[in-house]
C-alpha cells in the first residue's frame, strides 16, 4: 500500500510523466466536482498539488508528451459534455486552453501514437447516446482531423497502445453499467481500420488500462454485480487474455499508468454509481 490520495475521489483521469503520476479532476464525496490536480512521486512516496485544471472535470481524458500533458473532453456539472483541450506545463506549472476537440463529450478514452492524441468514444452524459467519434489532435500544429468512427459506440471504455495500434476495451452502452460490454477493438492508425479482437473475458465498464511490455492490464470496473477487482491481461502478440493477481481494492472510474515496471492504480470508487476512494495500490506484473 502506497500513500493515499489526498483528495478521495473517482471518475479521474491519471497520466505518468517524468516519472511522476498526476491525477486530474474527477468526482469528490457527496457528488461534487473538482479541478484539483495532484501529483505523485513513487520513490519519495509523497504527493504534491499542482495548479488547479481551469474548468472542474469528471470523465475526462489525458494524455502527455514532450513534458506537457493534455486534457481533453470530459463532463462539468449536470454531466454536461464538453470539447475543451487544456495543455499542462509540468516545468512552469501552468495551463493554457489550446483547439477545441470537435465533438463534445466525456467518458471517452485517449491514447497516444507517433505524437498524437486519438480521442476514441464516449457519450453525451445520462439519457444521451453514445459518440462513435474518433478525432485526432496534433499539438504541434494545435488541430483536429476527424478518422474512422469506432465500430462498436460506448463510453466508459479504456485504451492501451501496442507497437504503434490502439486496442478499444469494455465499455458500456447510454452510460449504463447495466449495459456493459466486452467489445475489444482494434484501430490500425496506419491504414485507418478497425478489425474485432478477443472479447475482454469478464464484462464491464468504469475500467483503467495500462501498458507493459507489450502486454495490456486491465483494472477494476462496475456492473450489476456491484464493483469488480479484476486484472486481465490482453497479449496482442496472439490474440489472447489471461488472469493476473486481482487489486486489493474493488472499484471503477480509476486512472492507471506505470512507472519503473510498476503499475499504480489510483482513485475511483467502491461502489457502483456515486462513490470515490483515495486508493493508491501499486502492482509489479
Amino acid at each position: 500500500m502506497r500513500a493515499p490520495l489526498p483528495s478521495s475521489r473517482s471518475e479521474v483521469a491519471v497520466i505518468a510523466l517524468n516519472v511522476k503520476f498526476y491525477v486530474i479532476g474527477g468526482l469528490t464525496p457527496r457528488g461534487g466536482i473538482t479541478n484539483r490536480v495532484e501529483a505523485y512521486d513513487p520513490v519519495s512516496d509523497k504527493w504534491e498539488q499542482k495548479a488547479d485544471l481551469p474548468v472542474a472535470l469528471h470523465h475526462t481524458s489525458a494524455a502527455s508528451i514532450n513534458g506537457h500533458i493534455y486534457v481533453i473532453g470530459g463532463f462539468t456539472a449536470g454531466f454536461a459534455p464538453v470539447g475543451n483541450v487544456f495543455e499542462y506545463d509540468s516545468e512552469a506549472d501552468t495551463w493554457i486552453t489550446r483547439e477545441s476537440m470537435p465533438t463534445t463529450r466525456g467518458a471517452h478514452a485517449s491514447a497516444l501514437v507517433d505524437g498524437k492524441i486519438y480521442a476514441i468514444g464516449g457519450g453525451t452524459g445520462f439519457g444521451g447516446i453514445n459518440i462513435a467519434a474518433l478525432e485526432v489532435y496534433d499539438p504541434i500544429t494545435d488541430t483536429w482531423d476527424t478518422r474512422s468512427p469506432i465500430p462498436t459506440p460506448r463510453d466508459h471504455l479504456a485504451v492501451g497502445v501496442v507497437d504503434g495500434k490502439v486496442y478499444v476495451i469494455g465499455g458500456r452502452l447510454q452510460h449504463s453499467f447495466g449495459l456493459n460490454l466486452n467489445t475489444n477493438e482494434e484501430y490500425d492508425p496506419q491504414t485507418d481500420v478497425w478489425s474485432s479482437k478477443a472479447p475482454l473475458p469478464t464484462t464491464r465498464s468504469g475500467i483503467a488500462a495500462a501498458v507493459f511490455e507489450n502486454r495490456i492490464y486491465v483494472f477494476g470496473g462496475e456492473g450489476r454485480v456491484g464493483t469488480f477487482d479484476e486484472n486481465e491481461v490482453y497479449n496482442p502478440g496472439n490474440d489472447s487474455w489471461q488472469q493476473s493477481k486481482p487489486m486489493p481494492t474493488p472499484r471503477h472510474g480509476l486512472g492507471a499508468a506505470v512507472v519503473g515496471g510498476i503499475v499504480y492504480v489510483l482513485g475511483g470508487g467502491i461502489s457502483p454509481g456515486s462513490s470515490d476512494s483515495d486508493a493508491n495500490e501499486a502492482f509489479r506484473p
